[in-house]
């Protein structure tokens, strides 16, 4: 559970919807502390009247105010007044003097967190304050700002007045995967109102001057430029101009020139009306290119397996027909059985082909395997009523085809010899838990002799499987009255891990 839940139950006062604002503010707001160049801590009030640390973000473009965690810790007596007067009051509030709390000497902001609740019409209504945000910018390290840092700041400054309004975070916006996300470091644009750009950062400048463009983005329609670089492109992103011209909070793909810079869109609001927008741009290109060979080789993969697949059930097409012709009965049997084990290895592969998963539910495969073996094996005999109960549980891919054989072998001998031509019943049973997977596979035939085992092929086939590859253990026992059943015990380690 995370401090912020855990803070959150021990206020009652929390609404559930004021958590999930809450969670959303502090999944979003390391771009505020990059921008602000200066540290975030969000305050909850405590059931004793203190408030308490329960999200830290730190700058990544420059120092620190705090060298330790905060978070868990209480309002020391330096800040506890101003969070408090903010969190009452509902107002932001700024030190007058540095703080030296710390080992540096810090400038500290608070502002209420307010959650926005839209209405019809675009309205929006705030309620009281839930939590407070207080800013630490670390003065020792002051420098004279460049354009750049200004434009940050004033961006930094914008942001954090929308929360106190309830404008930020804002819910609508897609999450979209946190991978390769734009930061404030790839590159930033500052729009005004109408979509021109006010501000272009030097590396946003340079994702732009990777699609193509040859020029300054300052003073331009960004909306424009963009068109003019993807123009030649057959399949546009609809959302495109709504990114650039910074009306909604979204993200899209630019592609041009070879590369392919991702575009995210967060509008400013003042008083709940747009002011302009902040657009981040990050080069893409070679992510992009990861993920298509990932794509292409998945797709790769998903061919072979259905070619595999496609080819065992030539293989025991073949071995069918073969069987067909051949006349002598002995011969006959061998292929059939050989196509039998042909067509479970071949269930179990096409299971497998369905997904890229290294384990599979092996309840599925196993009914697949059990309605072909019953069907096949019970052509020349009576009819058969096969049951299956209980569950194998997830399976690795490694372990799936020698359990599936050693199963084959198990019921075509209880259909064939323990049934021999009747009509009975075949019923498997599965029973797993920690430590061991326990299968009985029994018939209600004749039964055999009391310590006699075959010694054929199928036999030595699942001896093989079970005691070699699974490292399990097998017992042949003849049930009261009538029937055999063979239980075989695996140990789940032996399976190897499920992935």
């Amino acid at each position: 559970m995370s401090t912020l839940s855990e803070f959150a139950e021990q206020n009652p006062g929390l609404l559930p919807e004021d958590l999930d604002w809450l969670h959303s503010l502090i999944g979003d707001w390391q771009m505020i502390a990059d921008m602000a160049l200066a540290d975030l801590i969000l305050w909850l009030p405590t059931a004793d009247g203190r408030y308490a640390a329960v999200a830290h973000a730190r700058p990544s473009g420059s120092p620190t105010a705090f060298a330790h965690d905060v978070i868990g810790m209480r309002a020391p007596d330096a800040w506890a007044a101003i969070i408090d007067e903010t969190y009452v009051q509902g107002v932001g509030h700024i030190s007058k003097n540095p703080d030296w709390t710390q080992h540096s000497p810090t400038r500290l902001r608070a502002v209420p967190v307010r959650r926005g609740i839209r209405r019809e019409g675009d309205s929006v209504e705030t309620t009281a304050p839930i939590a407070v945000v207080t800013r630490h910018t670390n003065v020792a390290e002051a420098r004279t700002p460049s354009r750049q840092d200004l434009v940050f700041l004033g961006c930094a400054s914008d942001l954090l007045d929308m929360i106190a309004a309830g404008d930020f975070p804002d819910l609508s916006a897609p999450t979209g995967p946190r991978r390769a996300a734009p930061r404030v470091s790839d590159g930033l644009i500052r729009l005004d109102r109408t979509g021109e750009v006010l501000f272009a950062s030097p590396n946003a400048l340079s994702a732009y001057n990777r699609l193509g463009f040859e020029g300054e983005l300052e003073g331009g329609d960004l909306t424009a430029i963009t068109a003019g670089l993807v123009s030649g492109r057959s399949v546009a992103d609809e959302s495109l101009p709504v990114v650039t011209s910074g009306k909604a909070s979204w993200r899209t793909d630019v592609e041009g020139g070879g590369a392919t810079i991702t575009l995210r869109a967060i509008p400013l609001r003042r008083a709940h009306r747009r002011i302009g927008a902040i657009i981040l741009c990050r080069d893409v290109t070679e992510v992009r290119r990861q993920e298509q060979e990932l794509l292409t080789k998945d797709a790769t993969i998903r061919e072979i397996h259905h070619r595999v697949k496609n080819n065992l059930q030539t293989v025991s097409s073949l071995l069918r027909i073969q069987a067909r012709r051949t006349q002598t009965e002995e011969a006959r049997s061998a292929l059939l059985k050989a196509m039998r084990r042909v067509e479970a290895i071949a269930v179990v592969h096409d299971t497998l082909s369905e997904g890229l998963s290294q384990s599979v539910d092996f309840d599925e495969v196993f009914e697949r395997v059990l309605r072909l073996i019953t069907e096949v094996a019970s052509v020349d005999n009576g009819r058969v009523y096969p049951t299956f109960s209980g569950s194998f549980g997830v399976v690795p891919s490694r372990s799936a085809t020698p359990l599936a054989l050693a199963l084959t072998e198990l019921v075509t001998n209880a259909v064939e010899h323990g049934l021999s031509g009747a009509d009975g019943q075949v019923w498997v049973t599965a029973e797993r838990d920690e430590h061991e997977l326990r299968v009985v596979v029994g018939d209600d035939g004749g039964g055999l002799p009391e310590g006699r085992v075959g010694a054929g092929l199928g036999t030595q086939i699942v001896r093989t499987l079970i005691e070699g590859e699974l490292k399990g253990t097998i017992d042949w026992h003849t049930l009261t009255g009538s029937g055999t059943e063979v239980t075989i015990t695996i140990p789940v380690s032996a399976l190897g891990a499920v992935g």
